[in-house]
């Protein structure tokens, strides 16, 4: 007799729910979106078994859409998380985060010398690598990479 096992989370009424996150990806993804001091209802699960990923995690978020920026904050982590947007408990929007071509205002430059970082000018950055994720600094043109990423609050 085969018996199914099943792993019930509750469904939210509204908010966002950011499913296929990549497991070492999940915390940061708490951290970089602020959830750590979010009032409302958070429910995250961790190295759940995935067809898309070996193992991954979830985030729902009740009360809550993200902004471009912060959709984009989500992409450079785990590129490849799934957004998916409830109303009333309908699926009102899904799709896949996706690294943008360009960068500004919430990832610091990695070179300690630049001006972004010794005076009160906004970063920017092109993205060069999508896959390997390197950004180029638009001021003093130095590479920024997953190992050396780091997020403006």
């Amino acid at each position: 007799m085969e018996t199914k096992k099943e792993l019930t989370v509750s469904a939210i009424e509204n908010g966002t729910v950011i499913d296929h996150i990549p497991t070492q990806a999940l915390f940061q993804v708490i951290h970089i979106l602020g959830l750590e001091e979010y009032k409302e209802e958070v429910l995250i699960g961790n190295n759940l078994d995935s067809k898309k990923l070996e193992h991954k995690g979830i985030i729902k978020i009740k009360n809550k859409h993200f902004t471009k920026d912060e959709i984009s904050r989500i992409a450079l982590v785990a590129p490849y998380a799934t957004i998916i947007n409830i109303k009333d408990y309908t699926v009102v929007e899904k799709f896949q985060t996706e690294v943008p071509s360009h960068i500004e205002r919430f990832v610091k430059c990695a070179n300690p010398k630049c001006i972004t970082n010794a005076e009160k000018v906004p970063t920017s950055f092109d993205v060069v690598d999508k896959v390997n994720l390197k950004l180029k600094c638009h001021y003093c043109e130095k590479f920024t990479t997953q190992e050396t990423l780091a997020f403006i609050k």
